[in-house]
Protein backbone atom coordinates (compact mmCIF):
# COMPACT_ATOMS: atom_id res chain seq x y z
CA UNK A 1 0.00 0.00 0.00
CA UNK A 2 1.56 3.63 -1.29
CA UNK A 3 1.38 6.33 0.84
CA UNK A 4 1.03 10.30 -0.25
CA UNK A 5 3.37 12.54 0.90
CA UNK A 6 0.45 13.65 3.25
CA UNK A 7 -0.62 10.39 4.81
CA UNK A 8 0.84 11.03 8.37
CA UNK A 9 -1.49 14.31 8.30
CA UNK A 10 -4.23 12.76 7.64
CA UNK A 11 -3.50 10.08 10.11
CA UNK A 12 -3.06 13.08 12.80
CA UNK A 13 -6.22 14.95 11.88
CA UNK A 14 -8.62 11.41 12.76
CA UNK A 15 -9.05 10.92 9.39
CA UNK A 16 -10.63 7.39 8.30
CA UNK A 17 -7.98 5.91 5.77
CA UNK A 18 -9.32 2.99 3.28
CA UNK A 19 -6.83 1.32 0.44
CA UNK A 20 -7.78 2.90 -2.88
CA UNK A 21 -5.86 2.36 -6.17
CA UNK A 22 -3.13 1.10 -4.03
CA UNK A 23 -2.79 4.06 -2.19
CA UNK A 24 -3.89 4.66 1.70
CA UNK A 25 -6.40 7.36 1.30
CA UNK A 26 -8.55 9.41 3.74
CA UNK A 27 -12.34 8.42 3.06
CA UNK A 28 -13.67 10.89 5.52
CA UNK A 29 -12.63 13.02 8.18
CA UNK A 30 -16.10 14.28 10.32
CA UNK A 31 -18.88 12.38 7.53
CA UNK A 32 -19.58 12.74 4.20
CA UNK A 33 -22.58 14.48 4.37
CA UNK A 34 -20.97 17.30 6.58
CA UNK A 35 -17.73 17.88 3.77
CA UNK A 36 -20.18 17.57 1.18
CA UNK A 37 -21.86 21.05 2.66
CA UNK A 38 -18.34 22.46 3.26
CA UNK A 39 -17.59 22.38 -0.11
CA UNK A 40 -21.06 22.79 -1.61
CA UNK A 41 -21.04 26.25 -0.02
CA UNK A 42 -17.47 27.55 1.26
CA UNK A 43 -13.83 25.61 0.86
CA UNK A 44 -12.77 22.42 1.65
CA UNK A 45 -9.24 20.53 0.61
CA UNK A 46 -8.71 17.08 -0.78
CA UNK A 47 -5.13 15.47 -1.01
CA UNK A 48 -5.24 13.20 -4.41
CA UNK A 49 -1.57 13.12 -4.68
CA UNK A 50 -2.76 9.23 -5.64
CA UNK A 51 -3.33 11.04 -8.91
CA UNK A 52 -0.97 9.96 -12.16
CA UNK A 53 1.27 12.57 -13.77
CA UNK A 54 3.26 11.67 -17.29
CA UNK A 55 4.95 14.39 -19.28
CA UNK A 56 5.05 14.39 -22.90
CA UNK A 57 7.93 16.25 -24.36
CA UNK A 58 9.23 16.59 -28.20
CA UNK A 59 8.15 18.63 -31.09
CA UNK A 60 6.05 15.57 -32.14
CA UNK A 61 4.32 15.34 -28.99
CA UNK A 62 0.99 16.89 -30.73
CA UNK A 63 1.15 14.14 -33.09
CA UNK A 64 1.16 11.64 -30.23
CA UNK A 65 -1.26 12.91 -28.35
CA UNK A 66 -3.33 13.17 -31.47
CA UNK A 67 -3.24 9.88 -31.76
CA UNK A 68 -3.98 8.49 -28.54
CA UNK A 69 -6.39 11.41 -27.12
CA UNK A 70 -10.29 11.29 -28.33
CA UNK A 71 -10.22 15.65 -27.98
CA UNK A 72 -8.44 17.87 -30.28
CA UNK A 73 -5.00 18.46 -28.26
CA UNK A 74 -4.31 21.08 -31.38
CA UNK A 75 -7.27 22.93 -29.75
CA UNK A 76 -5.24 23.53 -26.33
CA UNK A 77 -3.26 27.19 -26.01
CA UNK A 78 -0.03 27.19 -23.20
CA UNK A 79 -1.53 27.91 -20.37
CA UNK A 80 -4.95 26.21 -21.04
CA UNK A 81 -6.15 22.08 -20.47
CA UNK A 82 -8.38 19.83 -21.49
CA UNK A 83 -11.07 17.11 -20.48
CA UNK A 84 -10.00 13.84 -22.15
CA UNK A 85 -10.30 10.22 -23.16
CA UNK A 86 -7.70 7.50 -24.23
CA UNK A 87 -9.94 5.01 -26.83
CA UNK A 88 -8.78 1.49 -26.71
CA UNK A 89 -9.16 -0.48 -30.19
CA UNK A 90 -12.20 -2.45 -29.03
CA UNK A 91 -15.04 0.37 -29.00
CA UNK A 92 -13.97 1.55 -24.97
CA UNK A 93 -12.19 3.88 -22.88
CA UNK A 94 -8.61 3.03 -21.67
CA UNK A 95 -8.65 6.15 -19.25
CA UNK A 96 -9.96 9.51 -19.39
CA UNK A 97 -7.59 12.10 -18.33
CA UNK A 98 -6.57 16.16 -18.52
CA UNK A 99 -4.29 17.25 -20.63
CA UNK A 100 -1.90 20.20 -20.15
CA UNK A 101 0.16 22.46 -22.42
CA UNK A 102 2.95 23.21 -20.16
CA UNK A 103 5.02 25.10 -23.21
CA UNK A 104 4.68 25.15 -26.78
CA UNK A 105 6.05 21.42 -27.01
CA UNK A 106 5.56 20.45 -23.42
CA UNK A 107 2.47 18.34 -21.92
CA UNK A 108 1.40 17.29 -18.85
CA UNK A 109 -1.16 14.15 -18.59
CA UNK A 110 -2.97 13.46 -14.95
CA UNK A 111 -4.25 10.46 -15.34
CA UNK A 112 -6.08 8.08 -12.67
CA UNK A 113 -4.13 6.38 -9.80
CA UNK A 114 -5.50 2.77 -10.51
CA UNK A 115 -4.40 3.04 -14.19
CA UNK A 116 -1.25 4.68 -13.85
CA UNK A 117 0.69 1.18 -15.13
CA UNK A 118 -1.93 0.30 -17.62
CA UNK A 119 -1.68 3.95 -19.08
CA UNK A 120 2.07 4.22 -19.69
CA UNK A 121 2.22 1.16 -21.16
CA UNK A 122 -0.81 2.41 -23.59
CA UNK A 123 0.33 5.42 -24.47
CA UNK A 124 4.39 4.05 -25.04
CA UNK A 125 2.84 1.15 -27.52
CA UNK A 126 1.85 4.40 -29.95
CA UNK A 127 5.14 6.31 -29.56
CA UNK A 128 6.36 6.10 -33.04
CA UNK A 129 7.27 10.05 -32.78
CA UNK A 130 10.00 10.20 -30.78
CA UNK A 131 8.24 11.52 -27.86
CA UNK A 132 10.12 11.85 -24.27
CA UNK A 133 8.03 10.40 -21.91
CA UNK A 134 8.53 10.77 -17.95
CA UNK A 135 6.27 9.41 -15.08
CA UNK A 136 6.58 11.87 -12.90
CA UNK A 137 3.53 10.59 -10.91
CA UNK A 138 5.57 9.19 -7.84
CA UNK A 139 7.56 12.78 -7.37
CA UNK A 140 4.61 14.95 -7.34
CA UNK A 141 1.48 15.97 -4.84
CA UNK A 142 -1.99 17.33 -5.98
CA UNK A 143 -4.27 19.16 -3.53
CA UNK A 144 -7.91 20.19 -4.96
CA UNK A 145 -8.92 23.21 -2.83
CA UNK A 146 -12.71 23.07 -4.27
CA UNK A 147 -15.68 25.60 -3.49
CA UNK A 148 -17.05 29.07 -3.68
CA UNK A 149 -14.88 30.41 -1.67
CA UNK A 150 -11.54 29.18 -2.38
CA UNK A 151 -10.79 32.29 -4.45
CA UNK A 152 -11.18 34.39 -1.37
CA UNK A 153 -9.81 32.20 0.72
CA UNK A 154 -6.72 31.54 -1.49
CA UNK A 155 -5.63 34.98 -2.88
CA UNK A 156 -3.43 35.40 -0.22
CA UNK A 157 -0.96 32.80 -0.93
CA UNK A 158 -0.07 34.18 -4.24
CA UNK A 159 0.63 37.67 -6.52
CA UNK A 160 -1.60 35.59 -9.22
CA UNK A 161 -5.21 37.04 -9.41
CA UNK A 162 -6.93 33.82 -9.31
CA UNK A 163 -9.94 35.53 -10.51
CA UNK A 164 -8.65 35.90 -13.74
CA UNK A 165 -7.70 32.07 -14.40
CA UNK A 166 -10.11 31.16 -16.27
CA UNK A 167 -12.09 27.56 -16.11
CA UNK A 168 -9.75 24.56 -17.52
CA UNK A 169 -6.91 27.09 -17.75
CA UNK A 170 -3.92 27.58 -15.51
CA UNK A 171 -0.93 29.44 -14.25
CA UNK A 172 2.93 28.37 -13.17
CA UNK A 173 3.65 30.50 -10.82
CA UNK A 174 4.56 30.97 -6.99
CA UNK A 175 1.86 29.81 -3.98
CA UNK A 176 2.30 29.61 -0.49
CA UNK A 177 5.64 30.61 -0.50
CA UNK A 178 6.80 27.54 -3.00
CA UNK A 179 7.84 28.17 -6.78
CA UNK A 180 6.60 26.72 -9.91
CA UNK A 181 3.26 25.24 -8.96
CA UNK A 182 0.66 24.66 -10.87
CA UNK A 183 -2.43 26.85 -9.87
CA UNK A 184 -5.37 25.16 -12.48
CA UNK A 185 -8.67 26.15 -12.36
CA UNK A 186 -9.96 22.36 -12.42
CA UNK A 187 -12.05 20.15 -9.83
CA UNK A 188 -13.95 17.31 -9.63
CA UNK A 189 -17.14 18.51 -7.50
CA UNK A 190 -18.78 21.43 -9.34
CA UNK A 191 -18.56 24.11 -7.02
CA UNK A 192 -15.34 26.19 -8.69
CA UNK A 193 -11.80 25.98 -6.67
CA UNK A 194 -8.53 24.98 -8.23
CA UNK A 195 -6.10 21.51 -8.16
CA UNK A 196 -2.47 22.65 -7.26
CA UNK A 197 0.32 20.70 -7.99
CA UNK A 198 3.90 20.60 -6.40
CA UNK A 199 6.94 18.85 -6.09
CA UNK A 200 6.87 16.12 -3.02
CA UNK A 201 9.04 17.97 -1.17
CA UNK A 202 6.92 21.09 -0.75
CA UNK A 203 3.86 19.46 0.17
CA UNK A 204 3.57 19.27 3.95
CA UNK A 205 4.16 23.29 3.49
CA UNK A 206 1.52 23.68 0.99
CA UNK A 207 -1.03 21.75 3.38
CA UNK A 208 0.04 24.31 5.68
CA UNK A 209 -0.06 27.49 4.33
CA UNK A 210 -3.32 26.38 3.05
CA UNK A 211 -5.55 25.78 5.91
CA UNK A 212 -3.73 28.65 7.44
CA UNK A 213 -4.91 31.13 4.93
CA UNK A 214 -8.29 29.61 4.94
CA UNK A 215 -8.73 29.52 8.44
CA UNK A 216 -11.24 32.40 8.69
CA UNK A 217 -13.48 30.80 5.66
CA UNK A 218 -14.16 27.69 7.26
CA UNK A 219 -11.49 25.22 5.52
CA UNK A 220 -11.89 21.85 6.02
CA UNK A 221 -10.19 18.84 4.87
CA UNK A 222 -12.45 16.22 2.77
CA UNK A 223 -12.37 12.78 2.33
CA UNK A 224 -12.71 10.65 -1.18
CA UNK A 225 -16.18 9.37 -0.01
CA UNK A 226 -17.72 13.32 -0.11
CA UNK A 227 -15.66 14.02 -3.65
CA UNK A 228 -17.89 10.96 -4.64
CA UNK A 229 -21.11 12.43 -3.82
CA UNK A 230 -20.12 15.72 -5.39
CA UNK A 231 -19.19 14.37 -8.43
CA UNK A 232 -21.92 12.58 -8.77
CA UNK A 233 -23.61 15.36 -7.90
CA UNK A 234 -22.65 16.76 -11.11
CA UNK A 235 -23.11 13.80 -13.19
CA UNK A 236 -19.43 13.20 -13.98
CA UNK A 237 -18.00 9.70 -14.57
CA UNK A 238 -15.92 7.93 -12.39
CA UNK A 239 -13.82 6.19 -14.43
CA UNK A 240 -13.99 2.01 -13.49
CA UNK A 241 -17.96 2.82 -12.61
CA UNK A 242 -19.37 4.70 -15.52
CA UNK A 243 -16.53 4.21 -17.66
CA UNK A 244 -14.13 1.40 -18.41
CA UNK A 245 -12.16 -0.76 -20.89
CA UNK A 246 -15.83 -1.86 -22.33
CA UNK A 247 -17.79 1.42 -22.26
CA UNK A 248 -17.57 3.51 -25.18
CA UNK A 249 -17.36 7.60 -25.45
CA UNK A 250 -20.45 7.48 -27.17
CA UNK A 251 -22.52 5.48 -25.02
CA UNK A 252 -21.03 7.58 -21.79
CA UNK A 253 -22.50 10.78 -23.52
CA UNK A 254 -18.52 11.80 -24.03
CA UNK A 255 -19.21 12.83 -27.91
CA UNK A 256 -18.22 16.37 -26.76
CA UNK A 257 -14.78 15.28 -26.32
CA UNK A 258 -14.70 12.74 -29.16
CA UNK A 259 -13.77 15.10 -31.87
CA UNK A 260 -13.71 13.11 -35.58
CA UNK A 261 -11.60 16.29 -37.42
CA UNK A 262 -8.62 14.14 -36.56
CA UNK A 263 -7.56 10.49 -36.75
CA UNK A 264 -7.24 8.56 -33.33
CA UNK A 265 -7.43 5.13 -31.90
CA UNK A 266 -10.54 3.46 -33.29
CA UNK A 267 -11.67 6.72 -34.64
CA UNK A 268 -13.45 5.26 -37.65
CA UNK A 269 -15.69 2.90 -35.52
CA UNK A 270 -16.60 5.28 -32.67
CA UNK A 271 -17.70 7.65 -35.58
CA UNK A 272 -19.79 5.12 -37.33
CA UNK A 273 -21.27 4.42 -34.04
CA UNK A 274 -22.09 8.19 -33.35
CA UNK A 275 -23.68 8.09 -36.91
CA UNK A 276 -26.00 4.79 -36.35
CA UNK A 277 -26.29 5.63 -32.61
CA UNK A 278 -25.47 3.68 -29.75
CA UNK A 279 -27.66 0.42 -28.25
CA UNK A 280 -27.25 1.67 -25.15
CA UNK A 281 -27.03 4.96 -22.98
CA UNK A 282 -25.63 6.38 -19.84
CA UNK A 283 -28.37 8.35 -17.95
CA UNK A 284 -28.48 10.10 -14.86
CA UNK A 285 -32.12 8.86 -12.88
CA UNK A 286 -33.33 10.19 -9.67
CA UNK A 287 -35.37 8.09 -7.25
CA UNK A 288 -39.18 9.29 -7.22
CA UNK A 289 -39.34 7.69 -3.93
CA UNK A 290 -37.24 6.69 -0.80
CA UNK A 291 -34.27 4.26 -1.15
CA UNK A 292 -30.77 4.42 -2.00
CA UNK A 293 -29.40 3.17 -5.75
CA UNK A 294 -25.70 1.39 -5.48
CA UNK A 295 -23.57 0.31 -8.51
CA UNK A 296 -24.31 -2.69 -10.11
CA UNK A 297 -28.45 -2.75 -8.80
CA UNK A 298 -30.19 -4.00 -12.03
CA UNK A 299 -32.60 -1.30 -14.05
CA UNK A 300 -35.59 -2.89 -15.25
CA UNK A 301 -38.92 -1.50 -17.26
CA UNK A 302 -42.82 -1.55 -15.52
CA UNK A 303 -42.54 -4.90 -17.01
CA UNK A 304 -39.77 -6.17 -15.08
CA UNK A 305 -37.36 -6.71 -17.98
CA UNK A 306 -34.17 -5.78 -17.25
CA UNK A 307 -33.36 -2.82 -19.60
CA UNK A 308 -29.75 -1.38 -17.60
CA UNK A 309 -27.47 -1.24 -14.81
CA UNK A 310 -27.08 1.17 -12.18
CA UNK A 311 -23.09 2.12 -12.42
CA UNK A 312 -22.79 4.75 -9.81
CA UNK A 313 -25.42 5.65 -7.08
CA UNK A 314 -25.92 7.48 -3.56
CA UNK A 315 -28.30 9.60 -1.56
CA UNK A 316 -27.33 13.22 -2.73
CA UNK A 317 -26.76 15.54 0.09
CA UNK A 318 -27.82 18.28 -2.10
CA UNK A 319 -30.93 17.48 -3.10
CA UNK A 320 -32.05 14.71 -0.64
CA UNK A 321 -32.78 12.00 -3.00
CA UNK A 322 -31.90 9.07 -4.50
CA UNK A 323 -29.75 9.74 -7.50
CA UNK A 324 -27.76 7.70 -9.88
CA UNK A 325 -26.00 6.74 -13.26
CA UNK A 326 -26.83 4.24 -15.24
CA UNK A 327 -26.83 2.34 -18.59
CA UNK A 328 -30.21 1.60 -20.19
CA UNK A 329 -31.23 0.74 -23.70
CA UNK A 330 -31.52 3.77 -25.92
CA UNK A 331 -34.97 3.89 -26.19
CA UNK A 332 -35.59 4.22 -22.07
CA UNK A 333 -32.59 6.66 -22.33
CA UNK A 334 -34.97 10.37 -23.16
CA UNK A 335 -35.35 12.70 -20.00
CA UNK A 336 -38.48 11.24 -17.78
CA UNK A 337 -38.84 8.08 -19.16
CA UNK A 338 -39.93 5.98 -16.12
CA UNK A 339 -37.42 3.15 -15.37
CA UNK A 340 -37.04 1.23 -11.80
CA UNK A 341 -33.93 0.20 -9.48
CA UNK A 342 -33.77 -3.22 -8.24
CA UNK A 343 -33.37 -2.49 -4.57
CA UNK A 344 -33.53 -6.28 -2.87
CA UNK A 345 -35.87 -7.62 -5.51
CA UNK A 346 -38.29 -4.86 -4.94
CA UNK A 347 -38.74 -2.73 -8.01
CA UNK A 348 -38.22 1.59 -6.65
CA UNK A 349 -39.76 3.76 -9.07
CA UNK A 350 -37.22 6.56 -10.63
CA UNK A 351 -37.08 8.49 -13.84
CA UNK A 352 -34.57 9.72 -16.26
CA UNK A 353 -33.38 13.23 -15.83
CA UNK A 354 -30.92 15.49 -17.58
CA UNK A 355 -27.61 16.41 -15.55
CA UNK A 356 -26.34 17.97 -13.70
CA UNK A 357 -28.59 16.76 -10.26
CA UNK A 358 -27.61 19.46 -8.87
CA UNK A 359 -27.90 23.12 -10.68
CA UNK A 360 -25.54 25.89 -8.63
Amino acid sequence: MKSTALTKIHESLGAKMVPFAGYNMPVSYEGVNAEHETVRNGVGVFDVSHMGEFLAIGERALELLQRVCSNDISKIKVGGAQYNCLPNTEGGIVDDLIVYRIRENEYLLVVNASNIEKDWEWINSHNEFGVELKNISDDYSLLAIQGPKAIEAMQSLTETDLSEIKFYNFEVAPFAGIDHVIISATGYTGSGGFEIYCHNDHAEQLWAKVFEAGKDFGIKPIGLAARDTLRLEMGYCLYGNDIDDTTSPIEAGLGWITKFTKDFVNAEALKAQKENGPERKLVGFELTTRGIPRKDYEIVDADDNVIGVVTSGTMSPSLSKGIGLGYVKTSNAKPDTEIFIKVRNKSIPAKVVKLPFYKA
